[in-house]
């Protein structure tokens, strides 16, 4: 696969010449493939949040560079929006940014900034608010009155209907319940798969992670400390838990299968995957 984005030696330093002085990303390098679906994984302080605001221009790179499609993209400085509009990026918590009339103008506001026409306009925000799980009956509502989770689709809409080519979703599912969270993760996955858009999700649940990316990249100390599929990043269990991050609950079940004496894998991580290897299992003991 070809890297869309490219991540060379990236080092991110906060309060330069002041006694608090540290680096939350330091000498970072990374690839992000084409039409793949990521997931960064890291205890909090560990440099994710600072590392996606680097693959829009969003921060400035103490040191080291940052390539879309092979470019610098602060090659040209004056150039960098152009950049947001192909890597769009989606805050944790992104409801807290709505600020237009209706929902409609909020998801329009960034294909016009793109200086698209009426029509195509149109048709992004209609698009867009389908993939998101919004209705176009609430297109004309105000965004403050909706509710939580619809907000947060609003603002997932607003981004999508830029058509980025990278969408960057930073704990997406935060502060949703499990009904709104299983639902908003089914309408990401239609989205990558029907697009085939490069998604990265940043998220502090395992167990999310685990059942929607194809490859997991894992910080910790402001580096990567691991890369792989789920399943070769969480055969690592104990070396995940070594620089404090969880594993799937699934995972924690099997290691204690494990500990117990039962010969299961210990590295599965979604239930169906358990649930295979317990009949697996039952069917050589008949």
């Amino acid at each position: 696969m070809n890297p869309i984005i490219r991540v060379e030696n990236l080092t991110h330093t906060y309060g330069i010449d002041t006694p608090f002085c540290r680096s939350a990303v330091d000498s970072v390098s990374m690839e992000i493939y084409e039409g793949e679906f990521l997931g960064i994984i890291g205890h909090t302080g560990s440099g994710k949040s600072t590392l996606i605001q680097h693959f829009n221009g969003l921060l400035k790179p103490t040191s080291g560079s940052i390539y879309l499609r092979d470019r610098d993209i602060w090659a040209d400085p004056k150039k960098i929006r152009d950049v947001r509009f192909q890597v769009g990026l989606v805050f944790q918590y992104p409801e807290y940014q709505l600020f237009e009339e209706t929902v409609y103008k909020d998801i329009a506001f960034g294909p016009k900034n793109m200086g698209l026409d009426e029509a195509e306009v149109d048709r992004r925000v209609r698009a867009s608010a389908a993939f998101a799980g919004l209705g176009e009956d609430l297109l004309d509502k105000s965004p403050f009155d909706l509710s939580g989770g619809q907000k947060r689709r609003v603002a997932i809409a607003g981004v999508i209907a830029m058509e980025p080519a990278v969408l960057i979703l930073d704990e997406p599912s935060a502060g949703l319940d499990p009904a709104g969270r299983r639902s908003l993760l089914e309408n990401i996955r239609a989205y990558h798969r029907e697009r085939g858009t490069t998604v990265v999700m940043v998220s502090h649940s395992m167990d999310e992670v685990a059942e929607n990316v194809d490859r997991i990249i894992a910080l910790a100390n402001a580096g990567v400390v691991m890369s792989g599929t789920p399943h070769e990043v969480f055969s690592r269990a104990r070396e995940l838990m070594d620089v404090g991050l969880n594993v799937p609950q699934v995972t924690q079940v099997a290691m204690e299968l494990r500990r117990r004496g039962v010969d299961v894998d210990p590295a599965v991580y979604t239930v169906a995957d358990l649930r295979r290897a317990l009949g697996a299992l039952k069917e050589v003991g008949r």
